[in-house]
C-alpha cells in the first residue's frame, strides 16, 4: 500500500500539469536568496553570509519530503562611502521525497545591486540563474504487475519504466527588495520577486509540462526595543498554479551575556502558516553564529492522521566581515540583521 501511495503522488505531481511541491522553509527569514535575488549580500553591517537549511517534513506518511539548502553570499565592489555595492550570491538545493527518492537537484546563482538613496533608504535589485534536474527510482518501486497475491515480488516485469529516469531544465528568477532604516534601533524590509520567469519545460514523459510562474512577496523588520530584547517580525507569501502559502510571526532575541565582542542571545518565537500548521522556533546566537531549530505543528485536515506532527527544520547561518575598515565604511544607519 505504501507503493502504491508514492506512485500516485508521483503520477499527481510529475505526469499531469501540477508540480511536485517547490522548495520551502517555514524559517523563509533564514532562506534569503529562496525569496528573492534581491537579498544577495544585503546585510546592514558585514560582507559575506553562509548557510544550510535542513528541513525533514511528514515523516508519519508515506511520501515524507527532506530538503537541504547550502548557500552563501558576498559584498563586491563597495563604493567608497560603503552605500552601493555589488552582490553576489551561490546557492544549492537537494530535495527528496517517498520511496522512489523523487528528488530535485538546483544550483542558483545570482547577483544583485544595492543603492542608498539617501540617509535611510536602500534599494536593491537582483537576477538569479539556476540549472536544476529531477529524477526518480523507478527500481526502488512496485507496481500491481507484480502482486502475486501474496506479495510485491520484484522479480516480475513491472510494465514501466526501469532504472532511473531524469530531466533537467534551466531556470530564471527576478526581486526587487525596499529597505527603510529611520534610526539604528529599526530597520524594515519589503521584498518581491518572480521565480520561473521562463516557464521551463519539466518532464519525464517528454510532455509539454511547463513550472508555473511563482510570485514571492515578503515584509520583514528588527526592532531594538532595549538592550536586551529584540524583536523581528515577518510574514510571507507565495502562489504558483493556484497553491498559496502565508506564513507570518516573529522571533524574539534576548540577549543573556554582554562582554566586549563576546555576546549571546537566546532566541525564541512562533510563526503561522495559514490553514496548515502552527511553527513554533528556539535558538540562539553567539557572536557572528546563529543557530535556529523549528517545528510545524499541522492543524490541517492531515493533522490527525500525523498526530499534529508536521517537520523539523534546522538553520545555521554564518556573517563576517572582511576587515573592520571595510565594515565602518558602510554607513547604514540600521542594526545587525539576520
Amino acid at each position: 500500500m505504501k507503493k502504491v501511495v508514492f506512485l500516485l503522488f508521483t503520477l499527481c505531481s510529475v505526469v499531469t500539469k501540477g508540480n511536485a511541491q517547490g522548495v520551502h522553509f517555514s524559517q523563509f527569514y533564514n532562506a534569503p536568496l529562496l525569496l528573492s535575488p534581491s537579498n544577495t549580500a544585503l546585510m546592514s553591517s558585514d560582507d559575506y553570509r553562509l548557510g544550510i537549511n535542513y528541513r525533514s517534513q511528514w515523516t508519519k506518511l508515506p511520501v515524507n519530503y527532506n530538503t537541504f539548502s547550502a548557500f552563501g553570499d558576498c559584498t563586491l565592489y563597495k563604493s567608497m562611502t560603503g552605500t552601493n555595492w555589488l552582490g553576489m550570491g551561490l546557492v544549492f538545493y537537494s530535495d527528496k521525497a517517498g520511496d522512489g527518492n523523487l528528488s530535485l537537484t538546483r544550483t542558483d546563482f545570482s547577483l544583485a545591486y544595492h543603492v542608498q538613496t539617501g540617509d535611510n533608504f536602500l534599494i536593491s535589485a537582483g537576477l538569479s540563474g539556476a540549472y536544476a534536474s529531477r529524477s526518480v527510482n523507478y527500481n526502488a518501486l512496485t507496481f500491481d504487475m507484480q502482486w502475486d497475491r501474496f506479495k510485491f515480488d520484484k522479480s516480475l516485469p513491472n510494465g514501466e519504466q526501469i532504472n532511473i529516469v531524469r530531466t533537467s531544465f534551466y531556470d530564471v528568477g527576478a526581486g526587487i527588495s525596499f529597505s527603510f532604516f529611520p534610526n539604528e534601533a529599526a530597520f524594515v524590509k519589503l521584498s518581491g520577486s518572480v521565480a520561473h520567469i521562463n516557464q521551463p519545460v519539466e518532464s519525464f514523459y517528454n510532455q509539454i509540462n511547463k513550472i508555473g510562474i511563482r510570485p514571492f512577496v515578503s515584509l520583514d523588520g528588527t526592532f531594538i526595543m532595549n538592550k536586551t530584547l529584540t524583536v523581528s517580525p515577518a510574514v510571507y507569501y507565495t502562489a504558483q498554479r493556484g497553491a498559496q502559502e502565508i506564513v507570518a510571526g516573529t522571533l524574539l532575541s534576548a540577549t543573556v551575556y554582554d562582554k566586549g565582542k563576546a555576546k549571546a542571545s537566546i532566541i525564541a518565537g512562533g510563526h503561522y502558516r495559514f490553514n496548515d500548521a502552527m511553527i513554533v522556533s528556539l535558538g540562539m546566537q553567539y557572536g557572528t553564529l546563529r543557530i535556529i531549530s523549528s517545528y510545524d505543528y499541522t492543524s490541517s485536515k492531515l493533522g490527525p492522521e500525523m498526530k499534529a506532527n508536521g517537520a523539523f527544520e534546522l538553520s545555521i547561518i554564518h556573517q563576517g566581515g572582511y576587515g573592520e575598515h571595510q565594515r565602518a565604511a558602510k554607513n547604514m544607519n540600521c542594526p545587525r540583521f539576520y
